[in-house]
């Protein structure tokens, strides 16, 4: 039917003002963006469009997890692991047990205890290797002499393994940088990219990403301690080395909280940690048994820190302080945060995209847009007449509907998501065209003006969905399966296809229907 009544026709100028509204902040500069927020309504969202590295700059860094830290890792745990299985089980040893580049070695003089421990050496490690799958080749070298060499699928399962779970810890801390929409995906097998818009400091960027965080709490070696029960550590606030006990009191993997802020005593930057009910439990221990003694924070084989201990501390929380600037204690709070990295990274390439270059990008895609919509508006114009100005006007509330939309979901604009909305441009004018022409069938086959606008918008609406459902899933197949630009492209090709549907059919029936009310032609104007 071509009639609409008027809340339909209030609410759809409605949702067009709020439209505009909300893109607004977006094509303006910051200084009138901000006077903007005070004189918007509460409700509306106060952002702009969120500008992808390709349009504002930003960071790009490429890492590599270090593989010859993998298999160090991996040989140092098979070697703990081989040392305790051999105590459990009593077997004897003749001397220690020595570490290759891939694996371990050990004597076992005695045949019988050979024999009886070597199923169990195929336990040491696991891979997903299906049912009966080893980490290890262990050969016997004569002697009694057993060598436990790493399988390449060990290897390459550990570092998978490592990759994954460097790519949880990274989203972490650099999220915790208050940047928007960061890019880390996996390069590769071994390699990560990371891609932080808007971010032009890429040494902070890499003090974030590249330090392990390995946090632990030990105790200050006293005076004449045996030398082979404490390390010499480099400290952090100034020159020389610290000796610091080898036993690990309290890991930092225990913490469950830290959050930078100021001492109430002196004022200077601190980090306030929290730990869980474990780790709260072994500090209160330690720092009860050792009252008086330094209690070294040791961060990445480096003393941060080294507090006497004044009393016990039993309430599981605690400060670490260290001449830390406002930005260091926020810095050390996000990776404590986050947890350590699973292996060392290697940065492959390094790039800093300047905003030139974004502006660049900006310019190109602006461009390429403009003369899109307007080779488009020229044709419906010349083509269809007046139908052709209700199409345009369609067109203008469809880009400022996606453009809505991508600032209410917080989407980032990239170049490919540019070129996702000037796709759409062309698809929604295409359904106005099959409107149109099939409103010139019905009225060349004899019908009415008023049946023939009625029956070009109902029998081509079903040609106009079916045709943006098979697009939508296109797009929704490259969101899913697809990284970076991709999803950027599918984003903005999807938001173009769900106001299309509005825009295309509703919008331009309801203009088509105000104007054959108020104007009441006797003939197809097209």
């Amino acid at each position: 039917m071509m009639r609409f009544a008027p809340w339909k026709v209030a609410a759809t100028v409605a949702a067009t003002l709020i439209a505009i509204l909300i893109c607004l902040p977006s094509m303006i500069g910051p200084d009138n963006r901000a006077r903007l927020a005070g004189v918007l309504p509460s409700w509306l969202p106060p952002n702009s469009i969120v500008l992808g590295l390709d349009l504002q700059g930003g960071a790009h860094l490429l890492y590599e997890v270090d593989r010859g830290d993998v298999i160090r890792s991996m040989t140092g745990n098979l070697r703990d692991d081989l040392r305790r299985l051999l105590r459990d089980e009593k077997i004897s040893i003749a001397g220690g047990i020595g570490v290759n580049p891939r694996g371990v070695q050990v004597r076992i003089p005695d045949a019988a205890e050979r024999a009886r421990i070597m199923p169990k050496l195929y336990g040491l490690v696991q891979v997903a290797a299906g049912p009966g799958g080893s980490g290890l080749d262990i050969s016997d070298a004569g002697d009694g002499l057993l060598k436990l060499t790493l399988t390449d699928g060990a290897i390459d399962s550990k570092v998978k393994r490592a990759v994954e779970q460097t790519i949880e810890v990274l989203n972490r801390r650099v999220n915790g940088l208050g940047t928007t929409e960061p890019n880390i995906q996996r390069q590769g097998s071994d390699r990560i990219l990371v891609e932080v818009p808007g971010l032009q400091d890429t040494n902070r960027l890499k003090d974030i990403v590249g330090t392990t965080a390995k946090l632990e709490f030990r105790l200050v070696g006293e005076p004449g301690a045996n030398p082979g029960d404490v390390d010499m550590l480099d400290q952090a606030d100034q020159p020389g080395k610290l000796p610091v006990e080898k036993q690990v009191m309290v890991q930092g993997e225990d913490l469950t909280d830290a959050q930078p802020g100021f001492d109430s005593r002196t004022g200077e930057p601190v980090v306030n940690f929290r730990f869980n009910i474990r780790g709260g439990q072994k500090f209160g221990q330690v720092t009860s048994a050792n009252v008086g003694r330094p209690f070294a924070i040791v961060l990445d084989n480096k003393v941060i820190s080294a507090p006497r201990i004044l009393g016990p501390i039993t309430g599981g929380s605690g400060q670490i302080s260290g001449r830390f600037s406002v930005e260091q204690a926020n810095n050390l709070a996000i990776l404590l945060r986050a947890g350590a990295l699973p292996a060392k990274l290697n940065i492959v390439e390094e790039r800093s995209v300047g905003p030139g270059l974004g502006q660049d990008s900006i310019d190109a895609g602006k461009r390429a847009a403009y003369w899109a919509a307007g080779l488009v508006v020229a044709y419906m114009l010349v083509t269809y007449g007046v139908f052709g100005i209700f199409a345009n006007v369609a067109l203008l509330i469809h880009i400022s509907m996606i453009f809505a939309a991508l600032v209410m979901l917080r989407a980032t604009l990239t170049l490919p998501g540019i070129a996702g909305i000037v796709l759409t441009i062309g698809m929604a004018v295409d359904s106005n065209v099959l409107i149109y022409e099939r409103i010139r069938e019905e009225s060349h086959a004899g019908r009415s003006l008023i049946s023939a606008l009625d029956a070009g918008f109902n029998r081509a609406f079903a040609t106009i969905v079916d045709s943006n459902v098979t697009m939508f899933v296109v797009a929704a197949i490259l969101y899913f399966l697809g990284s970076g630009p991709v999803r950027g492209f599918a984003v903005s090709l999807a938001l173009g296809i769900l106001t299309t549907i509005v825009t295309a059919v509703t919008m331009t029936r309801m203009m088509i229907a105000l104007w054959y009310r108020y104007a009441r032609p006797t003939k197809l104007p097209i």
